[in-house]
């Protein structure tokens, strides 16, 4: 499920979105207020933007909520298992359920609120789930494809970018998230799929190892 090729340089990546996520959680604890780069960003598009883009955001949005991201994660399920690929499937799961279990657990904990003291905001949960899943597709297919490291590494963050920003662009047009909520869910995604990515297989492995 994760090419060799790309542990190296996806590790390292993984490594420095996780200290971003951290970086920006200290910065924005407790802040119920835009900062200067949200402001420069988010002004001028925060739910605001118009017909017919406000019914692209709002579809977008959808696809991040429950029942729209059920539908995706069942979607890339079956289709790795019609397939027969069992750790794509297992990692279409785990991978954007642990990044949105991420993003749930440090909302509480950084207690950044926007539109009121009851409403978490970072990192966001929405675009953690559409990076984290565009990030298991483009590992599997860079598996699959058996693409060196330099293009695999460009695939799977050429996926993450895509994703990330069309959520992230929903998000905050929708006035939802900061800008700086939607990097931070980016990060998140980008630090914890590798590494889920690397358990699935090891778990595999061992217990195809393990005598019968």
């Amino acid at each position: 499920m994760f090419p060799r090729s790309l542990r190296a340089s996806l590790g390292l990546i993984g490594a420095l979105a996780a200290l971003l996520v951290v970086v920006l959680g200290v910065v924005y604890a407790g802040h119920g207020e835009p900062g200067r780069v949200d402001r420069w960003i988010q002004e001028p598009t925060a739910d605001s933007v118009g017909p017919p883009w406000r019914g692209v955001a709002l579809g977008t949005d959808f696809l991040g909520e429950p029942v729209g991201a059920a539908v995706l994660v069942a979607g890339v399920v079956m289709g790795c298992l019609l397939l027969r690929w069992p750790r794509a499937a297992v990692s279409g799961v785990a991978g954007p359920g642990l990044a949105v279990g991420a993003t749930t657990v440090l909302k509480h904990l950084v207690g950044r609120t926007i539109h009121g003291d009851d409403n978490l905001s970072y990192p966001s949960g929405h675009t953690a789930f559409a990076t984290a899943l565009a990030l298991v597709v483009a590992l599997l297919a860079t598996g699959r494809l058996g693409l060196g490291r330099a293009a695999g590494t460009l695939l799977v963050l050429g996926a993450a970018v895509a994703a990330g920003a069309a959520m992230g662009w929903a998000q905050v047009a929708l006035g939802a998230h900061y800008p700086t909520d939607v990097l931070g869910g980016w990060c998140t995604a980008l630090a914890l799929v590798p590494v889920t990515a690397w358990l699935v297989d090891r778990v595999a492995d061992g217990r195809l190892r393990k005598p019968r």
